[in-house]
């Protein structure tokens, strides 16, 4: 590394013509930089300089070894360039990770990449935790608590939760008028496996608090399957997409125990490592702040 820094002093003393010049450039004294050169010279076993009181002129074995140190320096100078607008300016391509059900609010979310023409975002939707590393994530979407880990997780908003049916199914079934009413009905749940329950915590009137564990007889790993089964009379789900609180808005789908509440789940933006993040993550991150912001989940159900 000695000899790379002692390569771009010479070449930096051949471009301003003087070791004063040179010295000026780099913020170095005059004597330090003659060192430099020394000690090159030495490593060499060549003179590459020969100097006078008035000028320096470069020996013919400097001429030749000048023009490979001078394209070291302008492609460090090159590659500097390159990280400084990555950091600044969006660029390359955003590796964004999230759940399948989230590809509406990414659509909304970051309209305004379309208008990034040197940002391309490869989208990786998978109701699976994805590993960050291994698939080179820029970030990634997760809901719920995050464990600790050497991820770096910050909390963008929450998610409200709505149980409910089609029309259809209640009219057949009937309406639960209890968290307990729901054992008797037939549950979607998310999931593969056999005997997959899910537990929900109702808050109720009065604070009153109930919870109740649901076996899914049906069952799917996607919420977007979750929500058409549930449209087409299948059974109760949970809802927290937008497409679910769209289909509550237009009667499609009806709540479920109204007054009865399930606590919003935090949504968090993670990336796989800490320090200072490329634009590209940094101008999505914001996108996705404000969003959250300003268009809160909870209004469309209300």
């Amino acid at each position: 590394m000695d000899q790379l820094k002692r390569m771009a002093v010479f070449a930096e003393v051949v471009a301003a013509g003087s070791l004063t010049a040179a010295a000026q450039r780099l913020g170095m004294t005059p004597s330090a930089v003659s060192q430099h050169l020394r000690q090159l010279e030495k490593a060499l076993g060549l003179a590459l300089l020969h100097r006078s009181t008035r000028k320096l002129t470069l020996t013919e074995a400097g001429a030749r070894y000048h023009a490979g140190c001078a394209a070291m320096v302008v492609a460090a100078r090159s590659a500097d360039q390159a990280l400084a607008r990555l950091r600044d300016e969006p660029e390359g391509e955003l590796r964004l990770a999230a759940p399948i059900g989230f590809a509406s609010l990414l659509a909304t979310a970051l309209k305004p990449l379309c208008h990034t023409p040197k940002l391309t975002l490869c989208l990786l939707l998978d109701d699976a935790v994805i590993d960050l590393i291994e698939a080179r994530v820029d970030l990634a979407l997760r809901v719920g608590s995050q464990p600790s880990s050497s991820l770096v997780a910050r909390k963008l908003g929450s998610m409200q939760r709505q149980l409910c049916a089609a029309p259809a199914y209640l009219a057949e079934h009937g309406w639960p008028a209890h968290p307990q009413d729901l054992l008797q009905h037939r549950w979607l749940g998310s999931g593969t496996g056999h005997a997959t329950f899910d537990t929900l915590e109702l808050h109720g009137p009065d604070g009153a608090q109930h919870t109740v564990q649901l076996e899914g007889r049906v069952q799917a790993s996607q919420v977007s399957a979750l929500h058409a089964l549930c449209i087409a009379g299948w059974g109760i789900c949970m809802g927290v997409r937008q497409e679910d609180f769209a289909a509550l808005a237009d009667g499609r789908l009806v709540p479920v125990l109204p007054g009865w509440q399930l606590a919003d789940v935090p949504v968090y933006a993670v990336t796989p490592r800490r320090g200072e993040q490329p634009a590209k993550v940094r101008h999505t991150l914001d996108l996705l702040a404000a969003y959250f912001d300003q268009v809160p989940p909870r209004s469309t159900a209300e």
